[in-house]
């Protein structure tokens, strides 16, 4: 690993998380190349605006749960192998029930350069602190459709109210959001703008 990456939970304790990619549930249905271990990992900039943000969420009677931080790049060539194969049905429903694999990349679910790769992108989510629930966010992570967009129309006033909610603390803490997915922030000022890294977690 990079001597300026870490993995987030030994320099934010505390914060809880679930890297989809290294399990079966996410919408390759498998896990992901590059991902050996359930570890989140991050520049040790985004793990330090992270604790900001954590401290900032506690402080609303909210935890932060990551899904995904640094992304190697193999896992995205993983997903480009994935979306030319045939449909399969296994994960349509959950993550892509609107669209066809092919269309993700057009409509900016899916890239061949992800902010990811650099390690200073994470994708996350609330939970209350008191009962350890996920917060109501009108669907979940890698819900590829206009339901996830920061804008959309057809969730409750709960739902979009933690959106907010999230987007506040994030953008409060250096990170700027992106309108397509509630749940993916990047830091504004990260390290490594331009390098796409491909070491693996493990």
């Amino acid at each position: 690993m990079n001597d300026d990456f870490a993995f987030v939970d030994e320099l934010v304790p505390g914060i809880r998380w679930d890297a989809k990619y290294a399990t079966w549930d996410n919408f390759t249905g498998k896990p992901v190349d590059g991902y050996l271990a359930n570890r989140i990992v991050g520049t040790k900039t985004l793990c330090a605006a992270l604790a900001e943000a954590q401290e900032k969420a506690a402080s609303l009677g909210f935890g932060l749960l990551l899904w995904d931080g640094y992304r190697p790049q193999r896992a995205v060539d993983c997903f480009l192998r994935w979306v030319d194969q045939p449909e399969d049905g296994r994960t349509k429903l959950w993550h892509y029930p609107n669209m066809d694999r092919a269309a993700m990349f057009a409509k900016g679910y899916v890239a061949a350069k992800s902010g990811h790769t650099r390690g200073s992108t994470v994708d996350l989510t609330l939970y209350h602190l008191v009962t350890g629930e996920l917060a109501a966010m009108g669907g979940g992570h890698d819900l590829m459709d206009p339901i996830s967009h920061h804008d959309a129309r057809g969730i409750s006033p709960l739902e979009a109210g933690n959106r907010r909610c999230l987007r506040s603390i994030m953008e409060d803490c250096g990170f700027a959001a992106y309108e397509r997915e509630w749940w993916h922030y990047g830091l504004k000022d990260e390290p490594y703008p331009d390098t796409y890294f491909d070491f693996p977690i493990a």
